[in-house]
């Protein structure tokens, strides 16, 4: 697959910089990436290889063997072969185009030139040439050309800029910089020749994130983290040039490593057609033993007759055999039941619905030029039999656009006063916004109305002070001009965006950063910190810190994260502090405010030194390196004081309340998944009309130990059900028959009942011993609403509801925390919002609003659901039809597999004769525009209960089959049985009466599309009475 061999297991990297003899010994991967599957000489072997490894293709193979011995067959070659070779063909064109344009993509991608640094100078090299170990340049704008350990740039400190489009879909820059002894080496050629450093690594992995190393170098060693590796498929961004060490090149990349298949779905009406297929070539085989043995009764008490015509030698053919024979040829004759065409028509149909969905103009966000995308063309049916929808909040619900809106400092809200009366109002509604217009840096889209703030500022109060240190401290964000001199922050975050800016319009401006420093410019002033340490934000930690050294010569620590965890941090003396601003938040998050913690620490000189050579010695470690550091973390994120809390808002998306109103009336059941505190979700669900003061109970499970949240689901349970006690009296199930839930079950419960359950507690109940008390209690609420919870536990709630609840289950989310739950489910949809592409990338269809998922589920998914059931229904309808006249002919043609039509008709039938019918019917038909689908959500219910296509259905469909079948045999043949001309002479030949039967099919399997819209209309309208 790639251009260069490489060792079946590595454990470690081991590279010597500018020394390819020494790296050669350890076989490392080139440079050259081969995406292509095949070459001139093994596409044809390996795409047909490939091909027939379909069971569809596989078994029409067969027959087309079985066609080749004319002891058996009553059909030529052509008759499958025709059809089988048209659609190998078709495949193979769309495979080798496909190739094509992956070797002209990887043609011009190797072909690329970079400058490498070979014999003490900088020569052009291809792509395809470089080699672990080289010294390669690059200049701004220039794609990155192999994972690269930084080692010098044009920036101060090392420091460089760089844009991960293509890595992980984020437009933002984020800054890498490279370690102070090599930064010193510049772009001195010279000393870059001369360099022999030596990196201790991790072993090629997917890990976008992480990278663990050691470059030992002038007898010392440096330890080496993400922040010092610039990854192939990045763009070197406002950085006039940076020299680079190759320590990982082409298939070892972590861009290729990252380049594996996405997971293969199939639909449900996928899995029932495998199940259909059997059954259909059980039937056949009945058919063909059926007929085998009429021919060997036929055989022993008749055929003797002719063998006098046919000069037989006596006990040449006996019965048995000649009805061994006949099996074969029968199931040659009736394997159109399943023709090869089948499949074809489905991809076509499934196409033509994806583009449909692209082509939505009702699906398009102007304010982005974002349309909607289906980038897969497989599981568009499925759309519209979703149960179970699971979905993030920020930015899926939510604009994530923040705007800081309030704050706790010191005990003291800021963003409300006391009215005349002591109640606390609004400042937005009583008060004019602050006027920034002092501060020429200020960013004036945003508002803030509390002048107090501004008050306490002017009075120097040092706790507000250091409050707002921290806002313009503590971040990843990174800072540049625009061509108009205007400060302009890049964030990865937000939240971050919205917390600096704050501090930015407050007099509080993050200026710049460079590896080792801060500048921050405080209310006129500018400041530099020395940057001591960085602690940064994991979704375990879930906080972040920056250890710096102020002029003075103090050292702080200060910090921000999710308050649950900060507070655990605090030095005993903050409790009656911390009670108060317990309060506080618990007033922002009632309002939906998205809330963080601030706290800092005043460190001793000595204790850090210590701790900082602890840490030190901990990253130069290959092994249990992040234990080490995350426990030295623990270790001095402890005895902090609390500042107070920030509260930012994150306002609802446009529609989003009228579209869960419409899914919810389409009887699907939504869960929101969140990481946000229980409070701000449960506001937005109230928001969202979610929640609502008419259900009769919302239960919250916040238990932490297991026995606590058991016993607490139990009570829940409880609650449900007193008024059927009869079903709760303390009954024991095992523990599949309690999570695999009758629905019977459920229609018991009247009332609507909400259930919302704290990471903690999902923990726990996610246990074997409990998921089953969960999911029965969960399935029986209106709305779910899980908070705090981890991206594992969001993919593990999807495949909890998907193993046991047999329900079809859509994931929504827009940021990297939701790929696992959108790959978990068996739709997953990506919002294209502020959180980068990570989620568009992993799913199956994509949009930029939450607003456009109704319209995707009960417009398109409805009618793709609609027009392929109707689609199966009369395309087995029609080859019944077809076929079963061949077995009613074996009775009155001595079972001897003659065919009733001329064999280029039996060849034509699905592919040219009855093709466009039912292809424009798959692809065009609507029962309802879209406008009603959209008003009257409850149509969308039969794709839910399998109404539409199921193994009844398919039994209905026979029989209509069969019963055409029959009609169309016998009543051409009673027709022409025993008919005369005026000469007395028999007016049917053979050939007469097998024209009249195909005429006779094609206009009736025609005419019959038209009848089929009539039957689906009524049998909607029936069914939904009955689910009603």
């Amino acid at each position: 697959m790639f251009c260069s061999k490489k060792k079946s297991l590595e454990v470690e990297r081991i590279v010597k910089a500018n020394d390819r003899e020494h790296n050669e010994k350890f076989q490392y991967a080139d440079n050259c990436i081969h995406t292509s599957k095949y070459n001139i000489l093994t596409f044809l072997p390996i795409n047909l290889f490939e091909q027939f490894q379909r069971v569809a293709n596989a078994y029409f193979l067969f027959l087309l063997i079985l066609q080749l011995i004319p002891e058996i067959s009553s059909l030529t070659w052509f008759t499958t072969m025709v059809p089988l070779v048209l659609v190998i063909s078709m495949t193979a064109v769309k495979d080798a185009t496909d190739d094509y344009f992956r070797h002209k993509s990887d043609n011009q991608v190797n072909n690329r030139l970079s400058e490498v640094l070979i014999d003490s100078k900088l020569q052009n090299e291809k792509w395809m040439n470089v080699k672990v170990g080289d010294i390669v340049k690059l200049e701004n704008n220039q794609f990155v050309a192999a994972d690269l350990l930084l080692l010098s740039s044009s920036e101060p400190h090392g420091l460089c800029y760089i844009e991960t489009a293509e890595l992980d879909g984020e437009t933002n820059l984020k800054v890498r910089h490279a370690l102070s002894v090599t930064s010193e080496l510049g772009a001195d050629i010279s000393r870059l020749a001369k360099f022999d450093g030596t990196v201790v690594c991790e072993a090629p992995n997917n890990k976008l994130d992480k990278f663990t190393g050691v470059l030992s170098w002038k007898d010392s060693k440096h330890s080496l983290n993400n922040e010092k590796i610039i990854l192939r498929g990045c763009i070197l961004r406002n950085t006039s040039w940076c020299f680079g060490m190759v320590i990982f090149a082409g298939p070892d990349t972590k861009l290729m490593q990252n380049s594996g298949k996405t997971k293969f779905k199939r639909t449900s009406i996928d899995r029932l057609m495998n199940t259909l297929v059997l059954w259909i070539f059980g039937f056949l085989v009945c058919m063909g033993v059926i007929l085998a043995i009429g021919n060997s009764i036929w055989e022993n008490q008749v055929g003797d007759q002719f063998r006098t015509f046919l000069f037989w030698n006596e006990g040449e053919k006996n019965s048995v055999f000649s009805g061994f024979l006949t099996f074969w040829s029968y199931i040659i004759i009736l394997n159109t039941v399943v023709p090869i065409s089948l499949y074809v028509s489905m991809e076509v149909i499934r196409l033509g619905h994806s583009y449909f969905i692209n082509w939505d103009r009702k699906m398009y966000y102007p304010e982005k030029a974002t349309p909607a995308e289906a980038r897969t063309t497989t599981l568009n049916e499925e759309l519209g039999q979703i149960e179970y929808i699971f979905s993030d909040k920020t930015g899926t619900l939510t604009e994530n656009i923040m705007t800081f809106k309030k704050c706790s400092i010191n005990g003291k809200i800021y963003g409300e006063a006391d009215d005349d009366m002591g109640q606390k109002t609004d400042m937005t509604k009583k008060n004019e916004p602050v006027d920034f217009a002092v501060n020429p840096q200020a960013d004036r889209t945003c508002q803030f109305s509390d002048h107090r703030l501004m008050e306490s500022i002017k009075l120097g109060d040092s706790k507000v002070y250091e409050f707002l240190r921290v806002l313009a401290l503590c971040h990843t964000v990174m800072s540049e001009e625009n061509s108009a001199g205007q400060l302009i922050y890049q964030v990865q975050s937000p939240d971050e965006g919205a917390l600096v800016t704050a501090a930015r319009n407050l007099g509080f401006i993050f200026k710049s950063r460079t590896s080792e420093t801060i500048t921050i410019e405080e209310l006129g002033t500018l400041v530099t910190y020395q940057l001591l340490a960085f602690l940064d934000f994991n979704n375990i930690r879930k906080r972040m810190s920056v250890i710096v050294r102020n002029p003075e010569g103090q050292i702080k620590l200060y910090s921000k994260g999710a308050d649950t965890i900060l507070f655990e941090k605090l030095h005993p003396s903050n409790e009656d502090l911390l009670t108060l601003t317990t309060d506080h938040l618990s007033e922002f998050a009632g309002e939906g405010l998205r809330t963080l913690a601030i706290a800092y620490r005043d460190l001793d000189d000595k204790y850090f030194k210590e701790w900082h050579k602890m840490l030190e010695d901990a990253n130069t470690l290959i092994d249990e390196r992040d234990e080490r550091v995350a426990g030295l973390y623990e270790e001095i994120e402890r005895d902090l004081m609390l500042l107070g809390a920030t509260a930012v808002e994150d306002k609802l998306q446009e529609g989003v309340i009228e579209t869960i109103t419409n899914l919810s009336l389409a009887n699907i059941k939504i869960w929101v998944l969140t990481g946000d505190k229980q409070e701000t979700a449960i506001n937005i669900g109230y928001a969202c009309n979610m929640l609502t003061d008419d259900m009769n109970d919302v239960f919250i499970i916040s238990g932490n130990t297991a026995v606590e949240v058991r016993e607490e689901l139990r009570k829940a349970k409880e609650n449900l059900f007193e008024q059927n006690r009869s079903f709760s009296n303390g009954h024991v199930v095992f523990e599949k028959q309690q999570l695999e839930l009758d629905s019977v079950v459920e229609e018991t419960i009247t009332g609507d009942y909400a259930l919302i359950i704290n990471g903690h507690s999902l923990a726990h109940a996610l246990e074997s011993g409990i998921k089953g008390d969960l999911l029965e209690l969960a399935c029986m609420c209106k709305t779910v609403v899980c908070c705090r919870v981890t991206p594992l536990q969001k993919a593990q709630v999807v495949e909890l509801v998907k193993k046991y609840r047999n329900a079809v289950t859509l994931a929504i989310g827009d940021g990297a925390n939701d790929v696992s739950m959108i790959k978990s489910a068996h739709i997953g949809v990506g919002i294209s919002g502020q959180e980068g592409m990570q989620a568009v990338l992993a799913s199956d269809y994509s949009f930029a609003q939450f607003r456009y998922l109704q319209r995707l589920l009960l417009v398109h998914g409805r009618w793709s659901y609609f027009r392929m059931c109707k689609f199966l229904c009369y395309f087995f309808y029609k080859n019944f039809a077809f076929t079963l006249v061949h077995f009613w002919f074996g009775f009155f043609c001595g079972f001897s597999a003659q065919t009733v039509y001329d064999q280029w008709f039996i060849t034509l039938f699905n592919i040219v004769y009855t093709s466009l019918p039912v292809l424009a019917m798959g692809i065009f038909d609507q029962d309802v525009d879209d406008q009603n689908s959209m008003d009257y959500p409850q149509l969308y219910e039969p794709g839910q209960l399998n109404l539409l296509f199921n193994k009844r259905k398919f039994f209905i469909c026979m029989a209509h089959g069969i019963y055409t079948s029959l009609a169309l045999f016998f009543i051409p043949y009673g027709a022409f049985y025993n008919v005369a001309g005026d000469d007395g002479q028999h007016v049917a030949d053979y050939q007469s009466f097998a024209v009249t039967m195909a005429t006779s099919l094609v206009i009736v399997v025609s005419v019959q599309v038209s009848e089929m819209d009539t039957i689906s209309i009524d049998s909607i309208g029936y069914q939904l009475l009955d689910c009603h």
